[in-house]
């Protein structure tokens, strides 16, 4: 498993708007400059957390975005499975379901499904309030 530069990010904009847990909506602008994102990039990211039900957002000269629920309701595998296409350790296992042809006789596929499982539960366990309270 290899977490993308948008998975990366997307945890980031999430603890900043979490650290920041305000009842006004914080502007785009500020989310880019204080964590080092282009703009561009910004508005993706932001853009899939707000359509996957993460963000409220608003528009005009108040807009911007913040937590849809308390920190403590985020865990990190929910955001990382929103912005990732898979968490799979192996291409095999994306999408849930094994893919593989030589699943029938694969001797690794066990360890893998394993992995993948440990993997999911221990992200589905860390929440975004977790890693703000260093409790990782």
């Amino acid at each position: 498993m290899m977490v993308s530069s948008k998975g990366r990010y997307a945890l980031r904009v999430m603890l900043y708007l979490a650290q920041n847990d305000r009842e006004e909506l914080v502007p785009l602008k500020e989310i880019a400059e204080s964590q080092n994102i282009s703009m561009k990039y910004l508005e993706m990211i932001v853009s899939l957390l707000h359509k996957g039900g993460m963000l409220i957002s608003g528009r005009g000269k108040k807009g911007g975005y913040r937590l849809a629920r308390k920190s403590s309701e985020y865990t990190i595998g929910s955001i990382l499975k929103l912005t990732e296409k898979t968490l799979a350790p192996v291409n095999c296992l994306e999408g849930g379901k094994v893919t593989c042809e030589k699943a029938g006789y694969c001797i690794t596929l066990p360890m893998w499904q394993k992995l993948d499982g440990i993997i999911d539960d221990y992200l589905e366990t860390v929440t975004l309030e977790d890693l703000l309270e260093g409790r990782v």
